[in-house]
């Protein structure tokens, strides 16, 4: 089994994966093409599909998160320090290179945390300036128990795929979004 822990238990009389059904992009798609056969909408079969997904994929992880009185804010800011390793400590300018905001929000979003108990803010000892923002042990229970919950999630949104679709798909995903991320 791959990292990703998913697929079909094939039964004894399964002769493999059932042709999946047409859904409602294929319904889309095949208006577009009646109503304006000069467009080539195959770009449609996939983004479509990934824009669907992605919506379900935050409805499942706000439902995750709000489980574990969370918003995905606080859960990006806890799951950052708490990838970061012991002692699960980050600058503020470390935390806005990984969550991606402005240092006015994480000001603001370190502050409603700490307020919370989840972190706590110490002076750094490599630059007296600098503050270290520190998960604290409830900061780091409640982010691994909503990361396990989270992945409970997304291995139910994956279930009809194999390991070795999952793998697949996660390269081409990759290959896709990596001229965004260069």
């Amino acid at each position: 089994m791959s990292a990703y822990g998913v697929g079909r238990t094939p039964q004894p009389d399964d002769d493999g994966p059932t042709p999946p059904q047409p859904d409602d992009v294929d319904q889309i798609v095949d208006a577009w093409r009646r109503e304006r056969p000069d467009l080539d909408v195959a770009p449609l079969q996939v983004l479509s599909r990934v824009s669907r997904l992605a919506r379900r994929l935050d409805l499942d992880r706000a439902q995750a998160f709000a489980r574990h009185q969370l918003e995905g804010w606080e859960f990006d800011v806890l799951s950052a320090l708490r990838r970061a390793g012991a002692p699960y400590a980050l600058s503020p300018g470390q935390l806005i290179r990984q969550t991606l905001v402005t240092s006015g929000t994480m000001t603001n979003r370190v502050d409603r945390l700490q307020h919370r108990g989840l972190v706590e803010r110490s002076p750094s000892l490599t630059d007296r300036r600098g503050v270290i923002v520190r998960l604290t042990a409830s900061g780091q229970q409640t982010v691994d128990a909503a990361m396990a919950d989270l992945l409970d999630r997304e291995r139910d949104l994956l279930v009809e795929l194999s390991s070795s679709d999952c793998e697949e798909l996660a390269a081409m995903l990759r290959r896709l979004l990596s001229p965004f991320e260069a």
